[in-house]
C-alpha cells in the first residue's frame, strides 16, 4: 500500500501568510501541518509515498527532504496547476501502479490519526472507502448518504438542500479500481477534475463504496481560526523536555517544550507551549496553547493561545490572545499616545477601542 499527499493547494483563507509559504508549512504544536499527515501515514504501515507539489515546491521539498529522516521514501511529483483531486491520481498513476493506497489532503488534522481506517479498508478492500465526520452547515463540503451496511447510497458536491451531514474528509483509500473512474472523468464546471466525480464513477458501475464517520477530531486547517484550534488539540499531546536553557527566576508550569538553543529568562510559561529552537523569551508570560517558532524574540511581552512563525519579534506587548503571526514580523510598542500599523494586503488587526 502506497500513500499520495497533496499540498499543491494555493491556501486563499490564509493568505497573506501563504503568498510566501504553503499552508501545509504551517506550524501547529511546533510542526508543519504536513508532517503530521506523514507522521498518521507512517503509523499505518506506509513507506512509499508520494507527495503532489505546486508554486512551493522547493519549500515542501526543504521541509521534508527525502523523507528519510521520517522513516519515509518520499517522491515528488510537480502539478502545474491546481487541477482537481482526480488529476493528481491521474499524475500519479506510474508512481501508484497496482497497488492500493490512501490519498492524504496535507492541510487536514487528524488525531489520533487514521489507523482503524486503514485496518478497516485492508480488511474489506472496497474499490473506495471514505472517512466522513458531521458538520454543522453540510452545504459546504461533499456529501455523503449512506446505506445501513455503510455503502455510500450518493455523493453530492456541495449541495443545496443536503440530505445528510455526513461531510467527506480529507482522506481517502482506494483500489487501482478507481484509475479507470479517473481516466473516464471529464472537468467540471470549474475546470477541475474531481474526485467526487471519480467515486461517482465507481458507483455507476457498481464497485463498491463505503463510508465510516470518523470518531476522532479532524479539521481542514485552511484559516486562521482553524489552525489556531488545531494547536490547542495537537498541543494537548505534547510532553514537557528542556532542551534549552531556563534560569532561576523563570517559572514552568504544565508541559513546556523548549527546544535547543532557546533561552528563558525571567518569564513564567504555562503549558502546553513549544518555544523553538534559538528563540529568546526574557520577562515575559507564556501560554497556554503557544507555539513560538525559530528565532524569535519576546522581550517584556505577554501571548497565550497562538501561532507564531520563525523570526518574530514581539517587545513590550501583552495581552497578546487567538494571534497568528507571519515570519520575521515586528510587534512592539509605539507609545502611549500612538496605534502604529504597517499592514500588508489581506492582513486583519484587531486593536482594543
Amino acid at each position: 500500500m502506497k500513500a499520495l499527499v497533496l499540498s499543491g493547494g494555493t491556501g486563499t483563507r490564509l493568505r497573506p501568510l501563504t503568498h510566501s509559504m504553503p499552508k501545509q508549512l504551517m506550524p501547529v504544536a511546533g510542526r508543519p501541518i504536513l508532517l503530521h499527515c506523514l507522521d498518521n501515514i507512517r503509523a499505518i504501515g506506509i513507506t512509499e509515498v508520494g507527495i503532489v507539489v505546486g508554486e512551493h515546491a522547493e519549500a515542501i521539498e526543504a521541509a521534508v527532504g527525502d523523507g528519510s529522516a521520517l522513516g519515509l521514501d518520499i517522491t515528488y511529483l510537480r502539478q502545474e496547476a491546481p487541477l482537481g483531486l482526480a488529476h493528481c491520481v491521474l499524475l500519479a498513476r506510474d508512481f501508484l501502479g497496482a497497488d492500493d493506497f490512501v490519498l492524504y489532503l496535507g492541510d487536514n488534522v487528524l488525531v489520533p490519526g487514521i489507523a482503524e481506517a486503514a485496518a478497516d479498508f485492508r480488511r474489506r478492500r472496497p474499490a473506495a472507502q471514505l472517512m466522513l465526520a458531521k458538520v454543522a452547515d453540510p452545504r459546504a463540503y461533499g456529501v455523503a448518504e449512506l446505506e445501513s451496511d455503510g455503502r455510500i447510497r450518493a455523493l453530492v458536491e456541495k449541495p443545496r438542500q443536503p440530505r445528510s451531514d455526513l461531510a467527506v474528509i480529507g482522506v481517502y483509500f482506494f483500489t487501482p479500481a478507481v484509475h479507470a473512474a479517473v481516466r473516464a472523468t471529464t472537468p467540471s464546471d470549474r475546470g477541475e477534475l474531481e474526485i467526487t466525480d471519480a467515486i461517482g464513477r465507481l458507483l455507476h458501475t457498481g464497485q463498491r463504496v463505503v463510508g465510516a464517520e470518523y470518531a476522532g477530531y479532524w479539521k481542514d486547517a485552511g484559516s486562521p481560526d482553524d489552525l489556531l484550534e488545531s494547536n490547542r488539540v495537537l498541543l494537548a499531546a505534547v510532553r514537557a523536555e528542556v532542551r534549552g536553557t531556563v534560569d532561576r527566576a523563570t517559572a514552568l508550569h504544565g508541559p513546556v517544550v523548549i527546544e535547543e538553543g532557546a533561552v528563558v529568562t525571567r518569564s513564567q510559561l504555562t503549558g502546553p507551549v513549544v518555544i523553538g529552537a534559538g528563540s529568546r523569551v526574557n520577562g515575559s508570560t507564556v501560554g497556554p496553547h503557544v507555539t513560538l517558532g525559530r528565532e524569535c524574540l519576546l522581550q517584556d511581552a505577554g501571548i497565550s493561545d497562538s501561532i507564531v512563525l520563525d523570526g518574530v519579534s514581539i517587545q513590550g506587548v501583552r495581552g497578546l490572545s487567538g494571534s497568528l503571526i507571519g515570519r520575521s514580523a515586528t510587534v512592539r510598542t509605539a507609545g502611549p499616545a500612538h496605534r502604529r500599523l504597517i499592514i500588508g494586503d489581506h492582513c486583519r488587526a484587531e486593536v482594543a477601542a
